[in-house]
């Protein structure tokens, strides 16, 4: 895949939004998906996690948002035959271009790697997000994020917590698009205010 430019990726949509730096488990039973992630493994190569705009996760292709996330598998687990568990790591931003759907249902898209805006430090007003979220991180099981962590950077803070707070998907997709992280935090912050955390 070239680091910027079109490339192609293996779908898999789902119901949720994957955002860099991201820590998303899997369990993956249907032949399309393993067949996907068998390949992934493979040849070191990463898929897409888009949002489903329309339809379920299982059965027929999904109509998938167009904005995505790469993930690349790092762990993964085959307990019982037929039932693969991953856990995968979101890496870059991501523009479907184009689709297409293979005979066996998995969905293929030539995509456009999407900028990523310089990260930058957290200023003063920000500093209460970095909180929110070491307060939530802290009370959490372990390895709810990829160690370790990065309370000083305004793309890591904002998209941890655009995860992590109980926003609706299609929030978390608006989010996800954003290209500043600054100002990603600032919607983050305005609503983490008005909750009075």
């Amino acid at each position: 895949m070239s680091a910027a430019g079109a490339a192609e990726l293996p779908l898999f949509p789902l119901q949720t939004v994957l955002y860099p730096g991201g820590r998303l488990p899997l369990r993956i039973f249907e032949q399309r998906y393993l067949e996907m992630a068998k390949a992934c493994l493979r040849d070191g190569t990463p898929f897409g996690v888009c949002l489903i705009r329309e339809g379920r996760e299982v059965g027929e292709a999904a109509l998938p948002e167009d904005v995505g996330c790469t993930a690349r598998i790092v762990e993964w687990d085959m307990p019982q035959l037929g039932l693969l568990q991953v856990v995968a790591h979101g890496e870059r931003r991501f523009r479907i271009r184009s689709r297409r759907v293979q005979r066996d249902g998995l969905a293929l898209a030539e995509v456009e790697m999407l900028a990523e805006a310089s990260d930058a430090p957290l200023d003063a007003q920000a500093d209460l997000c970095a909180r929110v979220l070491r307060r939530i991180i802290e009370a959490a099981p372990a390895g709810l994020v990829q160690a370790p962590p990065h309370f000083d950077s305004a793309a890591w803070v904002s998209a941890r917590l655009a995860e992590l707070l109980p926003l609706s998907l299609a929030s978390k997709q608006r989010l996800l698009e954003m290209d500043e992280p600054r100002d990603r935090l600032e919607i983050l912050r305005r609503l983490i205010s008005s909750s009075g955390q």
